[in-house]
C-alpha cells in the first residue's frame, strides 16, 4: 500500500534531501512525496490530491505558517496525520501544534533516522485509522441491512459481529408466525395507488414495530404478509411466549387499523395469524450480494397452514399445541385437532386470548362445550347452540355448531 506525504517547507533543499533519503521507498511505490512551500500552497495541493495521508510541515513559513495551516485543516475537518518540524528551542510552538491536532514532531536540524522512524510510526497510525473506518463502514452497512429483519437492539448486536453476513444455515428451536390481510389482493384492484401506498406503508410499519418490540425477526415481507421468527438468529428460550404475546398485539393493532380505514370508507379484511413452534433450518441463504435471512422446514410450513386455517375456522389467530405448551401461562380456547392435508397426524390448535377474555364466563362456557365435543357427548350441540345464541358473531362456536348439526361429533377437523 502506498502512503502519500505532503511536505510543507520553504527550504528547497529539504525536497532534494527527502527524495534522496527515501529513494528506495519512492522507487518501490510505498511512499509518494508532494511538496508545497507554505500553508497557502499546501491547501491548494491538498484540494487537488484527495489521497494525501500525512502532512510533514515546518512551523515558520511565509504567507501561512504551520500553526495556521493546522487550524485550517481542523476547520475543514480534514482528518490528516500531521508531523510538525521545528527547532527544539521553539517548544512553545510545538506544544501549540500538538494541541491543534498534530500527531508528532521532529526537531531541526532533521535527524533522518529519527524522521524515518516517525514517518513509519505515523503510517501505522494512519493504517489503524483506515481499518477503524473500514470496520465502521462495514458495521453501518450491516446495520442498515439487518434493520430490515431484526429489532434495533438485535441489529446493533449482530452488526458488531465480524461474521454476521455469513450466518449460514443452522438448525434451531424457533416459533414461526405468519400474518395475512384478507381481501388485500381485491382491495389493490379497487383503490387508487395514492391511497394504497400510505395504507400499506402504515400497516407494515405498525406490524413490524410490534414484531420488533417483542424482539422478533422479520424473515419475509410479501405484499401485506409477514413471516416472523422467534428464537433466531439468537436463542430465545421464551420464543413461544413471545410468539403468543406478539400475535395478540398484532391482532389488536390490525383491528384498530381496520376501524381507522373503515371510517375513511375503505373496508379492510381481518388479519389472520398462525404460529407453530419446533425445529427449523435458519440462516442467510443469499450469499454476499443478497442478504436473505430465511427459515425452512416443517415448522415453517405448519405455521403457514395454521394462518390459512383461520379462514375455515372463523378465527383470527390460530396457534399449535406446541406453542401453547411452551408459552408460559398460555390461555386460549381449544379449536380442535387439525388434520392438515398431506399429514397423517392431527395437530391440536388453539385460539389464544388475552387475560380478560380468558377469564370471561363466555370462554369458560366454550371450554365446557368443547369438553363435551371431545367426549362425543350429544349434549355438545345444545351447549354450542346456547353459545351462538348469546353471541352470533363468535364464528368459532358457529363453526363447531354447524359441524355438529352435520353429524360431525369429533374434534378432528380436516383442513
Amino acid at each position: 500500500m502506498s502512503t502519500s506525504i505532503l511536505v510543507v517547507d520553504d527550504e528547497t533543499d529539504l525536497e532534494i534531501l527527502l527524495i534522496q533519503k527515501f529513494r528506495k521507498q519512492i522507487r518501490e511505490g510505498t511512499l509518494r512525496f508532494l511538496f508545497a512551500h507554505d500553508g497557502v500552497e499546501a491547501l491548494a495541493v491538498l484540494a487537488a490530491n484527495q489521497d494525501v495521508d500525512m502532512v510533514l510541515s515546518d512551523i515558520n513559513m511565509p504567507r501561512m505558517d504551520g500553526l495556521s495551516l493546522l487550524a485550517k485543516l481542523q476547520e475543514r475537518d480534514q482528518d490528516l496525520s500531521t508531523i510538525i518540524v521545528s527547532a527544539y528551542s521553539d517548544m512553545a510552538n510545538i506544544r501549540t501544534a500538538m494541541n491543534r491536532g498534530a500527531y508528532d514532531f521532529v526537531t531541526k536540524p532533521i535527524d533522518f533516522p529519527d524522521l524515518e522512524a516517525t514517518i513509519d510510526k505515523t503510517i501505522h497510525h494512519v493504517e489503524a485509522l483506515r481499518e477503524a473506518q473500514r470496520r465502521q463502514t462495514a458495521a453501518e452497512q450491516a446495520r442498515a441491512s439487518l434493520s430490515r429483519y431484526f429489532s434495533p437492539n438485535l441489529a446493533e448486536r449482530l452488526a458488531s459481529s465480524a461474521n454476521v453476513l455469513d450466518l449460514g444455515g443452522t438448525r434451531r428451536e424457533v416459533a414461526s408466525l405468519f400474518t395475512d390481510l384478507t381481501g388485500f389482493t381485491t382491495l389493490v384492484e379497487t383503490i387508487e395507488p395514492k391511497v394504497l401506498g400510505p395504507l400499506l406503508n402504515d400497516y407494515i410499519v405498525g406490524m413490524t414495530d410490534i414484531v420488533f418490540a417483542h424482539d422478533g425477526t422479520v424473515a419475509k415481507i410479501i405484499g401485506d404478509a409477514l413471516h416472523v421468527l422467534f428464537g433466531a438468529p439468537s436463542d430465545q428460550p421464551d420464543h413461544a411466549s413471545r410468539a403468543v404475546a406478539c400475535s395478540l398485539a398484532l391482532d389488536a393493532f390490525a383491528g384498530s387499523f381496520r376501524e381507522h380505514w373503515s371510517r375513511k370508507g375503505i373496508p379492510l379484511g381481518h388479519t389472520r395469524i398462525g404460529a407453530h413452534a419446533g425445529t427449523a433450518v435458519v440462516g442467510n441463504f443469499g450469499g454476499g450480494r443478497f442478504f436473505d435471512y430465511s427459515a425452512y422446514g416443517d415448522t415453517i410450513n405448519v405455521a403457514a397452514r395454521l394462518e390459512a386455517a383461520n379462514k375455515t375456522l372463523g378465527t383470527r389467530i390460530c396457534v399449535s399445541g406446541s406453542v401453547a405448551a411452551k408459552a408460559r401461562g398460555f390461555c386460549g380456547r381449544p379449536v380442535g385437532d387439525l388434520l392438515l392435508r398431506g399429514r397423517s397426524e392431527p395437530i391440536r390448535a388453539f385460539e389464544p386470548l388475552d387475560t380478560n377474555r380468558c377469564a370471561s364466563p363466555e370462554t369458560q362456557a366454550y371450554i365446557e362445550a368443547f369438553k363435551k365435543l371431545e367426549a362425543c357427548d350429544p349434549g355438545a350441540i345444545a351447549s354450542f347452540a346456547a353459545l351462538v345464541g348469546r353471541n352470533a358473531e363468535d364464528r368459532l362456536t358457529s363453526f363447531h355448531l354447524k359441524r355438529l348439526l352435520n353429524g360431525e361429533i369429533s374434534t378432528t377437523i380436516a383442513i
